[in-house]
């Protein structure tokens, strides 16, 4: 089975933050991935991580106003500079915590700009970024999320996951691959994960169609892990799915699939 991981944004939020990085442990995951870690400080993240011999795999760079309903900033033209500032933010933070990954949501396009125009943005912004945590030998994703959770959201395939990292053509630049996003995309998920394997880097998943665990909805997820086994996927599987019920009563799925 692969390695998998536990998303503390999503898991364990009947607790706060700094609270979660002991569920994770105690649920038995040796490793952890927060979307945006930065409303903790460095040094109190590291001492969770320590304290309990977990693995910060990966964060998000931050997104400016994404997450409460706006355009977010990597594809938004004129607000290079703000994405600038954000990357150094995420750059000290996956530096200080030895992060494998660091994944950028593109954003939704503005209602009032060109397609064009925002994958330009995008594909500038993501160059910067590739540079930016090559230099601590940090591995970039960009991730694909379905248009029906953010509606106008700019990479919403596996395609435009892939042409994008074409046009960026950097070698540190990788896909996240979302099972819960793509699967409410219609896409096939055995199909794509086989074919675009060599172009990820993290995999996140939950259940459809309501993203909860796994064995709760329509995912066939011994399917899903065994390809990712036959595959020699070596990355890792976090697990980011909201709870149906308490969350430390929501893993039959990891007693069944764990190593």
């Amino acid at each position: 089975m692969p390695k998998f991981c536990a998303n503390l944004s999503l898991l364990f939020t009947e607790y706060p933050l700094i609270e979660r990085f002991a569920y994770a442990k105690q649920m038995g995951f040796e490793a952890v991935e927060i979307q945006f870690p930065y409303e903790l400080r460095i040094a109190d993240i590291k001492q969770q991580l320590n304290q309990h011999q977990l693995k910060l795999v990966l964060i998000n760079v931050p997104a400016g106003d994404l997450m409460q309903g706006g355009n977010g900033l990597a594809c938004v033209p004129h607000q290079e500079q703000a994405f600038r500032m954000a990357v150094l933010q995420a750059l000290n933070y996956a530096h200080e915590l030895d992060v494998n990954c660091v994944n950028i949501l593109a954003g939704r396009q503005p209602q009032d700009v060109e397609l064009l125009d925002c994958l330009r943005t995008l594909a500038a912004n993501l160059r910067y970024a590739a540079e930016a945590f090559q230099s601590i030998g940090v591995t970039t994703t960009l991730e694909a999320i379905n248009t029906f959770d953010m509606p106008r959201f700019l990479i919403k395939s596996v395609v435009d996951m892939q042409e994008m990292l074409e046009v960026v053509d950097h070698p540190t630049l990788k896909m996240q691959f979302d099972c819960y996003h793509m699967a409410r995309m219609g896409e096939d998920i055995i199909d794509s994960l086989t074919q675009y394997i060599a172009d990820i880097a993290h995999i996140q998943f939950a259940d459809i169609p309501n993203r909860h665990q796994p064995l709760t909805g329509e995912l066939d997820f011994n399917l899903i892990f065994n390809t990712l086994d036959a595959l020699a996927y070596k990355g890792y599987c976090g697990a980011e799915y909201r709870p149906l019920g308490h969350s430390v009563d929501s893993f039959g799925w990891f007693e069944r699939y764990r190593r």
